[in-house]
């Protein structure tokens, strides 16, 4: 294999797929990155088995091959060349990789591609393409929910499914849920539910930041696999069942609260500086147009704010954890944000003035 290549081509295209593999690696193979020169471009491929992402660039081939090349190191010497740099790489007499680049020279250990596991793409059941905005949003507002608790491991990810002519994604950690949905893309319908896992939703998340290009999704019971520019990223499901979130979201509700949102968080942002570092708990207290928020701390002491609010229902105290407060009010577009309540012990519903089709469920703490 003989290739040449800008810098600036390389280092995007490692940039977007060294990102999934391990810094520790049991199997060795799985710490490099799958270099595949063909004609005129060539196309870098990384997996930790779960997830493989792959993207072509252009470059001068010389010589079509395969290689394996460590995937951070790769990356690093790419990072630290000067830009407008041409980088050649080929194998030596030795068959190790050896990369040129002006005065530059590097040579690194390789390992046999024919040991380079490969996922398989097929048997997918639903294509359809969304905006990158559109898939922007869905993450966004529903990411912060994820659970992080691996013996909940059907939590660990963004389920998204077809309901009522919607696409809809949700994520819960048991305290907090947050949903948000649009309208059902083309070939999306009868759309079962699947669980698409942390660690895609954030490489996927990455790669189409402030793209407003499209990306084809296609879906089958096992894999999901995301087609954008030149870039695939095929990653494996969550293997679980999502719980029956429908269940958690109250219906019945009643006590209104609406409150500006960016008031509402840099209040809570600053009486939540001496709560408990572990319950991060706050107290809301509510009456006629008045909020209370206190945090009363053995150790570190007592915060106090009040704020005017628009409340007409009867008076009312309720704990919350302080940082999920604030991951809502995050994800809030309007001016104004609504609480609607019922007692101290239920679940509380958030909802955005600007963005009816999303919401979030907060579980209450005792305070």
């Amino acid at each position: 294999m003989k290739i040449s290549i800008e810098r600036a081509a390389l280092l995007k295209a490692l940039g977007h797929v060294q990102n999934v593999v391990e810094r520790r690696n049991t199997i060795p193979i799985l710490s490099n990155v799958l270099i595949d020169a063909n004609e005129n471009n060539i196309t870098l491929v990384a997996t930790d088995l779960d997830i493989e992402v792959s993207e072509a660039a252009i470059a001068t081939v010389s010589a079509p091959g395969q290689v394996t090349a460590p995937a951070h190191t790769l990356y690093d010497i790419a990072r630290k060349l000067p830009d407008g740099s041409q980088v050649n790489l080929q194998i030596n007499s030795d068959g190790r990789l050896d990369i040129d680049a002006g005065r530059s020279h590097f040579t690194l250990p390789l390992l046999p591609s024919s040991d380079f596991p490969k996922m398989t793409a097929d048997g997918f059941t639903h294509s359809f393409v969304l905006k990158a905005p559109e898939l922007v949003r869905l993450i966004d507002k529903t990411k912060f929910a994820i659970s992080t608790e691996e013996t909940r491991y059907y939590l660990n990810g963004i389920y998204i499914h077809a309901h009522n002519g919607k696409l809809r994604a949700v994520a819960t950690d048991g305290h907090r849920l947050a949903l948000a949905e649009m309208d059902l893309p083309e070939g999306a319908e009868g759309l079962p539910g699947v669980i698409m896992p942390r660690k895609t939703i954030a490489e996927i998340r990455r790669l189409i930041d402030g793209s407003d290009k499209d990306i084809a999704i296609s879906i089958s019971e096992a894999k999901v696999r995301f087609h954008f520019n030149s870039a695939i990223i095929t990653s494996k499901l969550i293997d679980g069942t999502f719980p029956d979130y429908e269940r958690v979201i109250p219906k019945g509700n009643d006590k209104e609260l609406t409150i500006d949102n960016k008031v509402f968080a840099n209040a809570v942002d600053r009486v939540a500086t001496i709560s408990a570092e572990k319950s991060r708990s706050i107290k809301v207290a509510l009456s006629q147009d008045s909020l209370s928020l206190t945090v009363n701390n053995p150790e570190s002491g007592n915060a106090h704010e009040d704020i005017v609010v628009d409340y007409n229902s009867e008076p009312l105290e309720i704990g919350f954890n302080a940082k999920y407060l604030l991951d809502v009010a995050g994800q809030i577009e309007g001016r104004d944000v609504v609480f609607l309540l019922d007692n101290p012990a239920a679940p509380a519903l958030v909802k955005d003035t600007e963005d009816a089709s999303a919401l979030f469920v907060l579980m209450p703490l005792r305070v």
